[in-house]
């Protein structure tokens, strides 16, 4: 992996070793850690330099893809060559063709199959149409596993015998327990977003799928970000690993402003309501709660805007449907658990609003990084009340920077007991209580007494 671009630092180092290149923790060689200075793309490079097949080169060429991002650049030649990979990238850097690549081609030239864990049913969907646009001309069939969807057809599905499986843990390992498949012929193993799999716990039964795959295979772990426990996952499970960081873990895309407002928990209905008055195009909520998710939707709504909502609690169909709204534009607001923050690619959303803070900061990255993608501007908007600036102290020092802090703009007045704006005159009974004019009214009025 040694690179004559100047813009490279190799470092030989364990895994585990976080930090610049420097000889303080130096160990026995054991990986390659390839850190970019920058994450911009060498103007000389191309999807030509990087070993790739003609056949799929021309397919990139059909589609107007011809020069590599970082992480591709940096990810695609190993993956030819079968070594095992931990990619740190930003999101919407082009991961899923950083590993989809060096997957297809090295099925398409012997025997085997290729697995690619995903934490979401919605990312597992979105990789399936991207390895789409290379497999079927390669002729390599692929089968999606996840959950909500039906088991009958699944098994369909593994009957066909597919070269590449893209499933979720949970639903893969249904079909373990009931024999309908098995991974003795995976040669090639893909976890994305591994750090989020985790976070879901999913650790166990990502365990039990490393059981069930040959030892001897390629291993490739991609994400945003790479916290420790991915580390040991990828000690125990991978051979002399290359760590590809093209970007620092918990970097934003270049192009995001983000922002944050200092609000009481009851303005916040307000603030959003004012935002969306001032940003017109396509805008994704998320919120902390499947039920504050579905409180917020059915608010927007109420107010006339065409809304939907993605959380756990929705069906798969559902989901599908909201998400392709979202899309075509026919839904210009989504307003989304945690569960799509790695589920979503699409293309222009102009603003992203955290109603919520998310519990864990690396969240926020993968949250924020729906907008600005493949080079383009965005905007993030963070709602956060005076008792969560610990929170706001995690997330700047994750994003290396401080959110800026615009002044609040006018927010509508909205009645404390309907929620609404321009509330109504307070409630008043419709007849008036009748007043007690003398002592002798007021005794009618008490129970009798009782003698004991």
């Amino acid at each position: 992996m040694e690179q004559s671009d100047a813009t490279m630092k190799v470092c030989h180092f364990p895994l585990a070793f976080v930090g610049d290149c420097g000889m303080e923790d130096y160990h026995a060689p054991s990986s390659h850690i390839v850190m970019p200075d920058t994450a911009v793309p060498h103007p000389s490079l191309s999807f030509l330099t990087l070993g790739i097949a003609p056949q799929i080169l021309g397919i990139l060429a059909s589609r107007n893809f011809t020069t590599p991002t970082p992480i591709q650049q940096q990810s695609i030649p190993p993956g030819i060559e079968g070594k095992d990979i931990v990619g740190i990238a930003q999101t919407g850097t082009g991961k899923t063709f950083a590993f989809g690549i060096p997957m297809l081609q090295r099925l398409a030239q012997k025997p085997g199959r290729g697995l690619v864990i995903v934490p979401t049913r919605e990312l597992a969907t979105q990789v399936d149409e991207s390895l789409r646009t290379f497999a079927p001309q390669l002729n390599i069939r692929t089968a999606v596993l996840i959950g909500g969807a039906s088991m009958h057809l699944q098994r369909e599905a593994i009957r066909r015998n597919p070269r590449v499986i893209i499933a979720t843990p949970g639903r893969l390992n249904d079909h373990l327990k009931q024999g309908t498949i098995t991974l003795k012929e995976v040669n090639i193993l893909i976890l994305d977003e591994a750090d989020r799999m985790l976070d879901m716990g999913f650790r166990p039964q990502i365990e039990t799928i490393f059981r069930h795959v040959p030892r001897e295979r390629q291993t490739m772990l991609f994400s945003a970000t790479m916290p420790p426990e991915i580390m040991k996952l990828a000690n125990a499970h991978m051979k002399l690993p290359i760590r590809i960081e093209v970007a620092p873990s918990g970097t934003t895309a270049q192009g995001i402003l983000q922002e944050l407002f200092i609000v009481q928990k009851m303005e916040k209905p307000a603030l959003l309501e004012a935002l969306l008055k001032e940003h017109r195009g396509s805008i994704l909520v998320f919120s902390r709660t499947k039920h504050g998710a579905k409180k917020i939707t059915r608010s927007l709504r109420t107010l006339g805007h065409a809304a939907a909502e993605i959380h756990a609690n929705r069906s798969l169909n559902q989901r599908r449907e909201a998400l392709q709204g979202f899309k075509t534009g026919r839904y210009r607001i989504l307003v989304a658990t945690d569960i799509a923050a790695r589920g979503i690619d699409v293309t222009g959303i102009e603003v992203v609003i955290n109603y919520d803070l998310p519990d864990d900061p690396n969240d926020y990255v993968h949250r924020i990084g729906r907008t600005a993608r493949a080079g383009r501007e965005g905007r993030a908007i963070s709602f956060a009340t005076a008792e969560q600036r610990g929170s706001i102290r995690d997330i700047e020092r994750l994003v290396r920077s401080s959110l800026r802090r615009p002044p609040t703009p006018p927010l509508p007045k909205r009645s404390p007991v309907t929620g609404q704006t321009d509330p109504a005159p307070a409630w008043q009974p419709a007849t008036p209580r009748p007043a007690f004019r003398n002592f002798h009214a007021r005794r009618s009025f008490r129970r009798p007494h009782r003698r004991r």
